[in-house]
């Protein structure tokens, strides 16, 4: 079946937002300290860099909203990184980090692909200006970097990594079966039928 490249995205955002459930749900099983432990990585524990990815989830899809709303660019981008940590436990991660999936799915559903060219503004100190499919490969990309790092950094626990990569492959719909009821999400929804 021949699918749109807006669709391609679209199930990149269902794929971030499984992987982060799927992340979220280890790291759940670590104590505070195990959370918290300064690690070898970019940012030196998962909760830092859990924040990290929240934070900029935050500053990205709220640039995306606002041109789709056809509003002008945050006047005070950097509102979202005020705080480097603002949350402390992994279950309040959790719940922000899910949150911001859905508004992210959400964009990516009406999404079209004669639209994905349109220009995101950022009004950082110099105005970033990128296309929709520019911005959100970036913010994918940003996710897997940091989602990796998180794994690396759980090897290193009591806590197994979880496999991360059974989102795309039909024959490994079994393997994710759980997490989509989790979710509430279905296999139809994301690929059609």
């Amino acid at each position: 079946m021949n699918q749109p490249l807006s669709h391609h995205l679209l199930t990149m955002a269902y794929q971030n937002g499984w992987a982060n459930h799927r992340l979220a749900k280890a790291c759940g099983q670590l104590s505070q300290a195990e959370f918290v432990l300064l690690r070898v990585s970019f940012f030196p524990s998962i909760k830092a860099t859990l924040n990290h990815i929240l934070t900029c989830d935050w500053f990205y899809v709220d640039a995306l909203e606002r041109e789709l709303r056809g509003e002008a660019p945050h006047p005070d981008c950097y509102v979202f990184f005020q705080e480097d940590e603002p949350f402390d436990t992994c279950a309040e991660l959790k719940r922000e980090q899910a949150l911001v999936d859905r508004r992210l799915i959400a964009y990516c559903e009406q999404l079209q692909d004669v639209d994905l060219g349109r220009i995101v503004t950022i009004a950082r100190d110099r105005a970033q200006h990128d296309s929709r499919l520019r911005m959100l490969s970036h913010l994918f990309e940003h996710q897997l970097h940091h989602r990796g790092q998180v794994h690396a950094m759980l090897s290193g626990t009591s806590v197994k990594p979880p496999q991360l990569d059974e989102f795309f492959c039909a024959g490994e719909a079994a393997l994710r079966a759980e997490d989509f009821a989790e979710l509430g999400w279905t296999e139809e929804q994301i690929w059609g039928t």
